[in-house]
């Protein structure tokens, strides 16, 4: 069959068939695109307000906001080769002496601990800050909640402030309390 024996009436129809399927596939998606860009803005937004909210309430509870969106990075070792891994907290915050990393969570799943994504932010945060423990706040429900892993001895341990200082002292003292016996001796 040659092209030219082809109605032209055929030929204009297969054409236009094509033009609207890619006009239609165009449109499709434009559209899923811009939905996809609404959803993450809303989220984004919401987000934000959770984490507004989240603040004031960490107040409230008699929290001291030490520091917002605080990064930190820490090391791993891939097949032997160091690997530096940045990660970002909402809010490192302090109760008395004890400092918190707070994590603030909307929506239904996110604030559950339950929820595999959570549960794995929590832990590397507890694992890389250096602090006593981590919060999960859920923004929507007003609730502060203390997460404690059960870590390995000395897996994410934190001297006490000033242990340093008094180990410092208590070998000072005992270097001048052997010091003064060996004089008094001598």
């Amino acid at each position: 069959m040659d092209f030219r024996d082809i109605p032209p009436e055929l030929l204009l129809a297969v054409a236009g068939a094509a033009l609207f399927f890619g006009l239609v596939q165009t449109l499709r998606l434009a559209w899923r695109s811009a939905r996809q860009r609404r959803r993450i803005e809303r989220c984004r937004e919401q987000g934000a307000a959770g984490e507004a909210r989240a603040e004031a309430l960490l107040r409230e509870l008699g929290y001291t906001i030490v520091g917002r969106q605080v990064a930190v990075s820490y090391g791993v070792q891939i097949d032997g080769e160091p690997i530096t891994v940045g990660l970002r907290a909402d809010y490192l915050v302090a109760h008395g002496r004890s400092r918190y990393v707070a994590e603030v969570k909307t929506g239904r799943l996110a604030p559950r601990i339950d929820t595999p994504a959570t549960r794995r932010q929590l832990l590397e945060y507890r694992l890389a800050f250096d602090v006593d423990g981590v919060l999960l706040v859920d923004a929507d429900s007003r609730r502060v909640r203390s997460v404690v892993f059960p870590l390995p001895a000395g897996a994410g341990a934190r001297e006490p402030p000033g242990a340093r200082l008094a180990w410092f002292l208590a070998a000072l003292v005992a270097a001048l309390a052997a010091a003064m016996a060996a004089r008094a001796a001598g």
